[in-house]
């Protein structure tokens, strides 16, 4: 514990010489440029990379299969692409964050960069920027999936998602990638933080679905406490009202902010080997 103290202690009065003699700290831009090339660095995490777009292809061909001439629209590819997009991107967002632990790399990290929160914020626009350019990535292979599947059927093509519902789509798979950095954030082990992301993704979520069965008074409370409730949603384009988007800030509040807090607080007190 003293060795501990005494570490964070040798940091601060590092940075403190480094704002004496006026070094700047090294800029959140290129934290972030750091982070964005760490996400590529290792196999797993270049292969989940390119599996959002393999996946992709391979649900939109499964989908101008299987699926019927009637229902050759815009929204079954989205839908289609979206499933394998919600299991992927959070598993992204946990490697993000534990790949400092499971590497034995955060003590380089946390030397050259001692503000560990900083490291953590650089993390998040990381995998944030992999997120959205990733269901970029989805939209324009379901759009030509929609094109190609049409023509084959020998039908026009339906585009029957506006940029409202294709916002919400993104913000959806967003809330899981959030979820799934909390829990890298607050366990800082790979494995356990993938297996948490699917126990409450499908477990606790079915636990609460078949609890709002059995139990009346608990109907109006699930979409306040059940995040799974809120992104499928997100994902039907159903979020409009003022009290679902409130909804949906009580279960981030619940599942992303509390434990990010927690996490931060945890992973800042912590030793680092």
């Amino acid at each position: 514990m003293t060795t501990q103290t005494a570490g964070r202690a040798d940091l601060d009065t590092v940075s403190t010489e480094r704002a004496d003699r006026g070094i700047c700290a090294t800029p959140t831009r290129h934290l972030i440029d750091v982070e964005l090339r760490k996400m590529f660095d290792t196999r797993s995490g270049c292969w989940l990379i390119i599996s959002i777009g393999v996946l992709a292809v391979v649900a939109t061909a499964a989908a101008i299969i299987f699926a019927p001439e009637s229902e050759l629209s815009y929204d079954t590819f989205a839908k289609a692409i979206g499933f394998p997009m919600t299991l992927v991107l959070p598993i992204i967002a946990i490697l993000a964050v534990t790949s400092e632990w499971s590497q034995r790399s955060g003590l380089t990290t946390f030397t050259l960069v001692p503000s560990r929160g900083r490291v953590i914020a650089a993390k998040a626009v990381a995998a944030l920027i992999v997120g959205i350019a990733s269901m970029l990535v989805a939209f324009a292979i379901g759009a030509i999936g929609t094109v190609a599947g049409s023509a084959i059927a020998g039908v026009d093509p339906v585009w029957d998602i506006g940029f409202a519902h294709a916002a919400q789509i993104v913000l959806g798979n967003l809330v899981g990638m959030a979820i799934g950095f909390a829990l890298g954030v607050v366990l800082r082990n790979s494995p356990a933080a993938i297996v948490g992301y699917f126990v409450l993704s499908f477990v606790l979520s079915g636990i609460l679905v078949l609890l709002a069965q059995v139990r009346e008074s608990f109907t109006d409370l699930q979409p306040w406490v059940d995040w799974n409730f809120t992104q499928v949603a997100l994902f039907d384009g159903r979020t409009s009202s003022a009290q679902e988007w409130a909804q949906l800030g009580s279960t981030s509040l619940i599942w992303i902010v509390i434990p990010l807090v927690v996490g931060v607080a945890m992973l800042r007190r912590s030793e680092v080997k």
